[in-house]
């Protein structure tokens, strides 16, 4: 099979490599649409020690299963891989599994192929009437839907449904767009790229803005950077939520005084639920999370100019799609 290859820092190889074997309860699954993800851009710079090269990213994806009873059944897929008996799982917090594993991180190998191997428990069913192509925005829109879950679980019944989230990647859509759906209306993105807060803005309709000094209930870093850390202990009201998803840095950034003596709830949140991923597929499919156009689509034998591009910042769309069969 083809497959895009992360070699070394900056360096992404369109090359051949050997097709996938199923394991036993895995399914073979062609590939057909494969996002790109602000995890594969940390390891593509070279700062994930847990993504070495050389290894094929990609764990955003939807497909068609090949081969089997189940030939032809159009899926999208759940990247996180369980042992479905621990504690954790058991309690239905699969995310927490002390020997979890996903695609695009050894031992596996990602999505950015034209095949991928993953176990049935890991997939849901795309009706026919939605594209492959948003269905592969489950995985990324699952990650806000649960960091939005838990912060307003977290939020006193007392407090306004009021939200900041910084940076308007794929991630901070992704959750405005969960915040919405779960009756938050109230929403600010901070997004200083001004072509991409332009996009949001104009394309997205949301209300971005280059910077905000109000404060608010929950405040979402999907950046994560010392400095955004700085900007959500700041504007979090008292009583308030932090939800920080972003792994941009390790170190610096809360105000911890302040979020002490204002008893402000820091969360940090990784990944999804199983049920997060069935119930934010199911929000995709049902049109809940709007229409979710606000992607761009290229041959996955351009994915290396792709992630230049995005590195260089001439990206406005938050998320590239990215097509192995093409």
């Amino acid at each position: 099979m083809k497959a895009l290859v992360y070699t070394g820092p900056e360096a992404m190889a369109y090359q051949d490599m050997p097709d996938p074997i199923p394991n036993a309860g895995e399914h073979l699954i062609r590939v057909d649409s494969v996002g790109i993800c602000g995890s594969d851009m940390h390891a593509y710079l070279g700062h994930d020690d847990r993504r070495p090269a050389p290894l094929i990213l990609g764990h955003e994806a939807a497909g068609v299963i090949v081969g089997g009873p189940q030939d032809g059944r159009r899926v999208t897929i759940n990247p996180l891989v369980t042992c479905g008996t621990c504690p954790a799982c058991t309690s239905g917090r699969e995310n927490l599994c002390p020997s979890r594993q996903i695609i695009s991180m050894p031992p596996r190998e990602g999505a950015f192929a034209q095949f991928v191997s993953m176990p049935d428990s890991n997939l849901v069913t795309v009706p026919g009437d939605v594209s492959l192509a948003k269905a592969a925005l489950a995985e990324p829109l699952a990650v806000s839907w649960h960091a939005v879950r838990l912060g307003l679980a977290a939020l006193h019944p007392s407090a306004d449904r009021s939200a900041l989230v910084l940076g308007g990647g794929a991630i901070g859509l992704a959750a405005a767009l969960a915040l919405r759906a779960m009756g938050v209306e109230a929403i600010t993105i901070v997004e200083p790229n001004e072509t991409r807060r332009a996009f949001l803005t104009d394309r997205c309709g949301e209300n971005a803005v280059a910077a905000c000094e109000t404060s608010h209930a929950i405040v979402v870093d999907a950046v994560g950077y010392a400095a955004t850390r700085a900007t959500a202990s700041a504007l979090a009201e008292p009583g308030g939520v932090i939800l920080h998803i972003g792994l941009g840095e390790d170190m610096g950034g809360l105000d911890i005084r302040r979020m002490t003596l204002q008893e402000i709830t820091f969360i940090g949140t990784y990944t999804y639920t199983a049920e997060d991923f069935r119930q934010t597929a199911a929000a995709i499919f049902d049109g809940r999370l709007g229409p979710l156009d606000w992607t761009e689509t290229r041959g996955l034998s351009d994915g290396a100019q792709a992630f230049a591009d995005i590195r260089a910042g001439r990206v406005p769309t938050p998320k590239i799609i990215l097509t192995p069969q093409g």
